[in-house]
């Protein structure tokens, strides 16, 4: 598993490594610079209307004023964390599995899972950096009718 792929740290880090998991996971390159920032947009725009069609299982754990957090969330500057990570899995429809190394032992250590209701094979994974940054890593191939529909703007 390649240790990471030099996401961008400008606030869309989260997103732009689900966008650049997603490719890896349905066997594509990577995609442009450019163009994962727009998705990475596009994927942080559908996050926060997910949010909003599941607010009564998500505003509880929304710090703060829920409507005003969302609208936060859509500003590309802004970082996501962990509810961002359970609201991609909802919008991609795939498991988003997060790893962070673990030094003592000079390996990657699962420190979260998403979406586990759809599926557990070949999932999304990124990599925490522990202080806000995260990186995709690679995965093997296989493509799901789900990501197909999200990657045909990919090609």
């Amino acid at each position: 598993m390649d240790l990471g792929s030099g996401i961008s740290g400008d606030g869309r880090c989260l997103f732009r490594s689900v966008v650049h998991g997603t490719c890896l996971r349905a066997g594509k390159h990577p995609p442009s610079e450019s163009l994962e920032k727009e998705l990475a947009d596009e994927l942080r725009d559908k996050v926060a209307d997910e949010f909003i069609k599941r607010r009564k299982e998500t505003e509880w754990f929304i710090e703060g004023d829920f409507d005003a957090y969302v609208m936060q969330m859509r500003q590309p500057h802004i970082w996501g964390g962990e509810p961002e990570l359970l609201m991609s899995s909802h919008v991609l429809q795939v498991p988003i599995t997060v790893y962070m190394r673990d030094k003592k032992f000079d390996s990657l250590k699962i420190i979260a899972e998403y979406g586990e209701e759809y599926g557990s094979e070949n999932p999304v994974r990124v990599l925490y950096h522990g202080y806000g940054h995260y990186d995709a890593l690679q995965s093997p191939s296989v493509t799901t009718p789900q990501t197909k529909s999200y990657m045909r703007r990919w090609k």
